[in-house]
């Protein structure tokens, strides 16, 4: 394995395919649904989950990993020969895991005193925090230092952007991640809001009457902020493949993209945004 390891939390919902490839350790977040404690893409899966999700009665919660899942974690990947470790989260506005990870940290330097561990606050989620766990394994396998890795990423922290929509946000209301975007709770049922994240928070981004108008805006979106410049997405869904595949020819016919992929959210997150969310994870990458 490469001197750097790479670890993220389920949240960030990198593809299986992905994780394998690039060598991305992963680390399970909770969900407690009535007694019973699931771990996200360990013992629930996503299509299992969001058929119970759309005929729920009541709307599980979620847990962020502790500091003892994300020590585990630590250990295993130093005794496999790692000398440094980037463990990349979702916004600590958002989630405990940050916190833990950081607890994690002091833990695991106190008993390896010689196994640097940064720890990262992405302050974005889902597949936006995915590329910065792709981009920063590609990186490992390629060889870069610890310090190169960690700058990278925080080169990407401010410009990684997220857009999605959905039906509804009822899930996001009740799962308390309704951010700023509270006031579009109270919206008429035909309107799709588009929602994005501002400083490690959830924004409204606007408005749509359909979703077909959501996937224009988005598109316009992006064309606002990279221009004819080039751009890396991963089209991230609930349960929406079909919407999903509209999202992306749409976008691809109008923005010069180098490199797409498509995602499903895992069910840790597919909790907050609900059966039937499509968007998209971006970032610039003109003059890298």
């Amino acid at each position: 394995m490469s001197k750097v390891a790479i670890l993220t939390d389920s949240a960030a919902s990198i593809p299986e395919n992905m994780l394998a490839a690039l060598n991305i350790r992963t680390v399970a977040y909770y969900i407690h649904r009535g007694q019973e404690v699931l771990r996200d893409l360990v013992t629930v899966q996503r299509e299992e989950f969001l058929n119970w999700l759309a005929t729920a009665k009541f709307l599980p919660t979620t847990a962020s990993p502790g500091p003892g899942d994300y020590l585990e974690a630590y250990r295993d990947l130093a005794e496999k020969g790692a000398e440094g470790i980037v463990s990349i989260h979702m916004t600590s506005k958002g989630s405990g895991a940050y916190q833990a990870a950081t607890v994690a940290q002091s833990m695991m330097q106190e008993q390896q005193p010689g196994l640097r561990i940064e720890v990262i606050d992405t302050l974005n989620v889902a597949l936006c925090q995915g590329w910065m766990a792709i981009e920063a394994a590609r990186a490992a396998l390629a060889g870069l230092r610890l310090d190169e890795i960690v700058e990278k990423i925080n080169r990407m922290i401010p410009i990684t952007r997220m857009i999605q929509t959905a039906d509804t946000l009822k899930y996001l209301y009740m799962g308390g991640r309704i951010g700023k975007a509270q006031h579009l709770v109270g919206t008429l049922l035909n309107i799709k809001p588009l929602i994005g994240m501002e400083d490690g928070v959830a924004v409204p981004l606007g408005v749509a009457r359909s979703r077909g108008q959501a996937y224009q805006m988005m598109a316009e979106k992006i064309e606002e902020v990279v221009g004819a410049g080039k751009i890396k997405i991963a089209y991230v869904h609930a349960g929406a493949r079909q919407e999903i595949e509209k999202i992306k020819q749409l976008v691809e016919s109008r923005l010069s993209v180098v490199e797409s992929f498509i995602a499903e959210l895992s069910p840790a997150l597919a909790v907050h945004s609900g059966p039937g969310t499509a968007g998209l994870c971006y970032y610039p990458v003109t003059g890298r």
